[in-house]
């Protein structure tokens, strides 16, 4: 490890990248340090304690909605446009050749930024109008004028990570939008472990080194099902042209145990979030049996059990849809035949596509049930301990694990690359 470090800090454009990543992520802790003006503090930390819902989309803003700061969207709307273009591939054959191509590629890029700005307001106005009515005194009373402003704000500050994150990506040391999220999870440690060691009870000790103990096997297991893949063999047909032979090698090709990340959450968190947001807007309602289906909604989610089941099938489901998003099997089938390459056993073509498809659905459902149980893995700890403090964030390692594996990966290929580059 010590001889990589050395190695890093020799090369010295890697060694200026990193800084310089390094310095964009504190330009992003200090913004998600301003506050909107006219926030009672307070009442805002109050309500995050006691929502788990708010509680984890905080965690994918960034950690700068439980201070209201002026990033406090962080770059979920960016991530919203991103998936919407992403499943639009799926459906509008126009959009799916783009993204076959380069210069596609940059124009969808494009889209997705613009698309990404009356999200960003659309967010903040929704996000805005629940924190009002979720909690009184957070928000005192606003003029449309300055409700507009805030609104401008907030999505500018959103703009401004998307900024930083494409600009941590260009230098090549780790995804932008992943860091800029890591480094909110990071950024919430010290004050947890503050919390545990203030209230820290000698009763408690084994309750504590129970949790270190689940956390570690939790990364442990994320590390696994992240880089667990299965190999399928391939076999390219050998060409005979003169006195010349071409072709005849073997490989393999890696089919991951999760190729779909951390977005089947994000994607279940979309979905559990918008009944109870809805019914937040419209329990007020002058109207008897809206006002009162609006409770009994809320009501309903708030019920531990419900929630947790319910969050755990969406992202299973959800985990399945994105890998039929983003795995094409027919398309790699087609590519293989017209390479000369085939599956030793599997004719190609159709063969070879329906092969690939039921392979790839038996072994994500490894993945889609670790998923599942790593997004309730908090639910189930609070259920059975009843301690909120202690609880293991399943998501929170998942992404901080993932993150570093990245970003990890990156480096070495750079360093690899100065290697050849010296040979």
């Amino acid at each position: 490890m010590f001889d990589k470090l050395e190695q890093i800090w020799k090369a010295k454009d890697l060694r200026n990248n990193i800084l310089y990543v390094l310095g964009m992520l504190v330009i992003f802790r200090l913004a998600a340090h301003i506050p909107v003006p006219g926030v009672n503090a307070v009442a805002l930390k109050n309500l995050f304690a006691s929502n788990q819902v708010l509680g984890m989309m905080n965690l994918f803003a960034g950690g700068g909605m439980e201070t209201f700061s002026i990033v406090m969207m962080g770059v979920a709307p960016y991530i919203t446009s991103s998936i919407i273009f992403q499943l639009l591939g799926m459906i509008v054959p126009k959009i799916e050749d783009m993204q076959k191509e380069e210069a596609g590629r940059q124009k969808i890029n494009m889209w997705t930024r613009w698309l990404t700005v009356p999200l960003a307001a659309m967010q903040a106005y929704g996000m805005i109008t629940l924190l009002r009515r979720g909690a009184a005194g957070i928000l005192g009373q606003v003029a449309p004028f300055d409700f507009a402003v805030i609104i401008i704000t907030i999505s500018a500050g959103t703009i401004f990570l998307m900024w930083i994150g494409e600009l941590i990506s260009e230098k090549k040391v780790g995804n932008g939008i992943s860091l800029l999220i890591f480094a909110g999870i990071v950024a919430s440690i010290p004050k947890k472990v503050q919390q545990i060691l203030v209230t820290f009870d000698s009763t408690q000790l084994f309750m504590l080194l129970g949790f270190l103990v689940i956390a570690v096997i939790t990364v442990i297991g994320v590390v696994i099902i992240n880089e667990g893949q299965r190999n399928i063999p391939v076999q390219y047909a050998r060409q005979i042209r003169g006195n010349r032979t071409f072709g005849g090698t073997s490989t393999h090709l890696p089919l991951r145990v999760n190729m779909a990340g951390v977005i089947p959450i994000i994607f279940a968190i979309s979905v559990v979030l918008f009944p109870s947001m809805i019914a937040q807007f419209l329990i007020h309602a002058k109207t008897a049996w809206i006002a009162n289906a609006a409770a009994a909604t809320i009501s309903l989610f708030n019920n531990q059990l419900f929630y947790g089941i319910t969050y755990f099938i969406l992202v299973f489901a959800f985990t399945y849809f994105y890998t039929e998003v983003i795995f094409h099997p027919a398309q790699i089938a087609e590519n293989l035949q017209k390479q000369g390459g085939f599956i030793p056993g599997i004719r190609p073509g159709k063969a070879t596509s329906d092969y690939l498809s039921a392979t790839t659905h038996k072994i994500i459902l490894v993945g889609a049930l670790f998923l599942g149980l790593i997004a309730v893995l908090p639910l189930f700890m609070r259920y059975f301990t009843g301690v909120q403090s202690f609880s293991v964030g399943g998501t929170s390692l998942l992404i901080v694990v993932s993150v570093v594996i990245e970003t990890v990966k990156q480096i070495e290929a750079q360093l690899t690359m100065r290697e050849y580059d010296g040979l």
